[in-house]
């Protein structure tokens, strides 16, 4: 099954079995936007707007195979707890965010990390899938003095004993720390090509598309090396109502009635 999606003047085509979803969690104010924007272009922003929730849409074309990955930067005020409880149902991958010298930002991320289990656990139960969880803890500002610091890196990484899917970073989205290195670590226990991480493909705008359009068979060589990556600025959020139909889908394709109590989003 191939999804067909327009960017720009660019009509692409990606199977369904290459297109993913990363959901961003974590309180208010740690720098989960900004994370975002050092994935999507690089940048930082000084000034902070509160994310109601944000949609991203990036697609690539490695070694002439197309990918598609959608990024969903959640609020930290979570006002609608059944949107979340969805968001996490229809996430491949994950990235909880702390900031270092904030406990109660930690403690959110343990609390969404146990959510993350246990609503994935009952998904997975339905569908009798093997499925695992890639997932990255993420301590934001450490470029902060250790003055400031209120979480030790001790404590943290117990968070990812003993998971291996499961990995734990402390990042500096305004430096630009350990960012790049955190999605390959992601993008690899997800067993996704390396060259979704920032550093290892060459970004391009709209306009230079083309790159993503397949060459004619008379013109193609044995391997295409190259690999880019290009951000849709016309992306929009699924519906709520696909969302639901995506999950249901799922659960009767694999679990065809087996049970009658219910993954509830409540």
């Amino acid at each position: 099954m191939m999804k067909t999606l327009s960017t720009g003047n660019c009509t692409l085509s990606v199977p369904a079995k290459n297109s993913y979803r990363m959901v961003v969690l974590g309180a208010s104010r740690v720098g989960k936007s900004s994370i975002v924007s050092r994935f999507l272009n690089g940048r930082f922003e000084d000034q902070y707007t509160p994310t109601i929730e944000d949609f991203h849409r990036k697609v690539y074309n490695i070694r002439g195979d197309m990918y598609q990955l959608d990024i969903l930067d959640t609020s930290g005020n979570h006002p609608f707890p059944a949107m979340r409880r969805l968001s996490i149902l229809t996430g491949d991958v994950f990235i909880l965010v702390f900031s270092l010298d904030n406990r109660e930002s930690f403690d959110e991320v343990k609390r969404l990390q146990k959510q993350i289990l246990e609503v994935k656990s009952c998904l997975k139960n339905k569908t009798k899938e093997a499925a695992e969880l890639p997932m990255v803890i993420c301590g934001n500002k450490n470029d902060h003095s250790e003055l400031c610091r209120q979480v030790p890196t001790t404590e943290a990484e117990l968070l990812v004993s003993g998971d291996e899917n499961c990995a734990y970073f402390e990042v500096s989205a305004k430096k630009n720390t350990n960012v790049d290195e955190m999605f390959y670590v992601l993008f690899s226990m997800a067993k996704l090509p390396h060259e979704m991480s920032p550093a290892l493909h060459r970004k391009i705008s709209v306009q230079y598309g083309d790159a993503f359009h397949p060459r004619p068979f008379c013109m193609r060589r044995t391997k295409d090396s190259g690999a880019y990556g290009m951000v849709s600025p016309f992306a929009r959020r699924p519906s709520v109502n696909s969302d639901l139909k995506y999950i249901k889908a799922k659960v009767l394709r694999e679990g065809q009635a087996r049970e009658r109590d219910k993954c509830s989003i409540q």
